[in-house]
């Protein structure tokens, strides 16, 4: 299908936002509980990684089990990650990004990560080499990104299945316990490999630009 351009000056920034200025992080969007972002930071203590929620439930919750275990390579953020993303993250400055079974959007398919604009603003602030991790328990799901990748993106990747034995987040443990087929795509960025937001840097803070109406 086909993708306009995402309006990155028009996003707002996310409320008592902070801008990331380390190089290089790792990024999960929709951590939820933070499953997998504390055992990722405690199992690789030499990455940065920068865990984001929306649903403030689950950010307290993830927060609160951060400061128990204490990783000091994990920043738990609340907020909506589109905006957050363009007003926090500079291009080429995230190894790799996480997206753990988001949600499929039933009905709103132009809502799927890799049916969204936003998608190539996403692809900007990843280095050349770095990886996007995308884990679904819906086969369709995981069949629709990979035509995108292909006929849209134009992004190698490699699919996999996850083995049953896996427990990276709470979404996961429970799909598999239930014999679900949980697969991912591990997409990587070539070298080469150029968006239209490779110059776009972070609006940190600023109002929006208001674009009139034709």
């Amino acid at each position: 299908m086909p993708i306009r351009q995402f309006q990155a000056q028009r996003m707002r920034a996310p409320r008592d936002f902070q801008p990331i200025d380390s190089t290089p992080i790792c990024v999960e969007i929709g951590a939820g509980k933070g499953k997998h972002a504390l055992l990722f930071s405690a199992n690789h203590p030499e990455f940065q990684l920068i865990a984001v929620e929306r649903t403030r439930e689950k950010f307290v919750a993830m927060q609160k089990q951060h400061q128990l275990e204490g990783q000091n390579n994990l920043t738990p953020i609340h907020a909506d990650a589109l905006p957050w993303v363009v007003h926090a993250l500079h291009p080429a400055q995230v190894q790799q990004f996480f997206i753990l079974y988001p949600n499929p959007e039933p009905h709103n398919p132009a809502q799927r990560w890799l049916n969204m604009p936003f998608f190539e603003f996403l692809l900007s602030r990843l280095q050349s080499g770095g990886q996007i991790t995308l884990a679904s328990n819906i086969p369709e799901y995981i069949e629709e990104a990979q035509q995108q990748l292909i006929d849209v993106w134009k992004l190698p990747f490699v699919k996999e299945r996850i083995a049953e034995t896996s427990a990276r987040t709470h979404f996961e443990i429970k799909y598999l316990e239930r014999g679900e087929l949980c697969q991912q795509l591990i997409i990587t960025k070539p070298v080469d490999y150029t968006t239209r937001f490779d110059d776009f840097q972070p609006l940190q803070g600023k109002q929006p630009t208001e674009v009139s109406a034709e």
